[in-house]
């Protein structure tokens, strides 16, 4: 025997529809308001005629599938779903027909693969991985509208698929795979129509992607992973990327002293090799960062870079800049890098904003003191805000007679007074 659930009444009432027979079904129109709390312990289907509009919430028990019609009011910018299946199997979430979520919570622990996801989500609102991996099947697919974002993923609770991303947000893909939790994240991309995806890959790169070809700087390649991160739609723009790492996962040869050695390097389709994109670390929080927009797409993973490359010509960057006229670290200090005049240094918000630029530094007062030059500003004349920065400094070395192009980038603090 199966429940048809075809009424608007109910629903509008806020009252709470709990169907006791062993399948729920909706052919026609359902409108919940917000503050409306629904819930089935049986599998639920959205048939071809059904149009549900959910602006409350609806905790699903059973299996979803959708073949019509499920979102929310556009207007009420609410709708809480809530994934959390009481059998012992997987969660089923199909459907031919994309489910436009609002808020979406994934609840259902002990299982390998949680939920089994053969349907097409977006969501415009916040996805709360509290528990359960997520398995995208074949039909599958996971999308963040622009605004949406996620909380909460970790190695009980992520994306074991592709995720895509659509905005100009930055945003950290909750995405891993064989139980590993392992995020990439990217910065603000320029359009509000930019689209990427990321997916991630247990697996040795060695065998599709051989670590034998690779430029000069690189020193060894993570063999245990690796991540796909590509643009889908896109401004002639790029993003800087960031990689995570974990102890019992990442070969610790490349986590030495600190990981200070540690990049991000792409495999170059076009050339078949691997190159480098450079990588700022943060070892606190595990992750390394291009310090720059990515020259490409594709397949990435972490490697080592050659040390004996690294800030040659005893280049020292004091990361401390508080401009307040004390004479102590009112600007950034560079040392020794009068001897090499050939140089530039570019400094970016934590958004990827280029905010300073300039040839020569250190020169004449050639030097950043907290104030943008870049961008709408043209003249140097806006202070900028207390905050984390990073910089890249690009100099030309000469070593026996022969020149190279040396790149260091890091992180600073800036200190403003108000």
């Amino acid at each position: 025997m199966r429940k048809i659930v075809n009424t608007i009444a109910l629903l509008i009432l806020g009252l709470h529809c709990q169907a006791q027979s062993n399948e729920s079904i909706n052919r026609g129109l359902i409108f919940t308001n917000a503050g409306t709390q629904i819930s089935t312990n049986l599998n639920f289907t959205n048939e071809s005629t059904g149009n549900f509009i959910n602006n409350g919430q609806f905790h699903f028990y059973g299996d979803y599938k959708n073949e019509g019609l499920f979102s929310f009011s556009s207007a009420s910018n609410s709708g809480h779903v809530f994934f959390e299946g009481k059998n012992n199997s997987s969660q089923k979430i199909s459907g031919d027909s994309p489910s436009f979520f609002f808020d979406v919570t994934f609840e259902k622990p002990n299982t390998d693969e949680s939920f089994q996801l053969s349907n097409e989500i977006e969501s415009s609102g916040v996805v709360n991985f509290n528990n359960g991996i997520v398995k995208i099947e074949n039909t599958g697919s996971f999308m963040f509208l622009k605004g949406a974002n996620q909380t909460n993923a970790s190695h009980k609770s992520f994306v074991d698929g592709l995720v895509t991303k659509q905005g100009n947000d930055a945003f950290k893909f909750p995405i891993g795979g064989s139980g590993k939790y392992r995020f990439a994240s990217i910065s603000a991309p320029a359009l509000v129509v930019d689209q990427y995806n990321a997916q991630y890959f247990f697996e040795n790169t060695n065998n599709l992607y051989p670590h034998k070809n690779k430029t000069g700087v690189i020193d060894q390649i993570n063999e245990k992973e690796f991540w796909i991160i590509n643009q889908e739609i896109h401004s002639k723009t790029s993003v800087i990327l960031t990689l995570s790492w974990e102890n019992n996962v990442t070969p610790a040869e490349l986590l030495v002293e600190n990981a200070k050695y540690l990049h991000i390097v792409r495999w170059d389709s076009n050339q078949n090799l691997w190159v480098d994109e450079g990588g700022i670390v943060d070892f606190s929080n595990k992750t390394v960062s291009t310090p720059v927009e990515v020259d490409g797409f594709g397949v990435f993973t972490l490697a080592t870079i050659k040390s004996n490359l690294i800030n040659p010509g005893d280049v020292v960057i004091y990361d401390g800049v508080t401009p307040d006229g004390d004479g102590i670290n009112d600007y950034l200090i560079i040392d020794n890098i009068q001897k090499f005049p050939k140089n530039s240094v570019r400094i970016f918000n934590r958004w990827g904003a280029e905010i300073y630029k300039t040839i020569n530094y250190d020169s004449d007062n050639n030097v950043f003191n907290g104030y943008a030059n870049t961008g709408n500003v043209i003249d140097g004349s806006e202070k900028l805000p207390t905050g984390t920065y990073y910089y890249i400094l690009e100099y030309e070395y000469n070593r026996n007679g022969e020149s190279f192009v040396v790149n260091k980038a890091g992180f600073l603090h800036l200190e403003t007074s108000n």
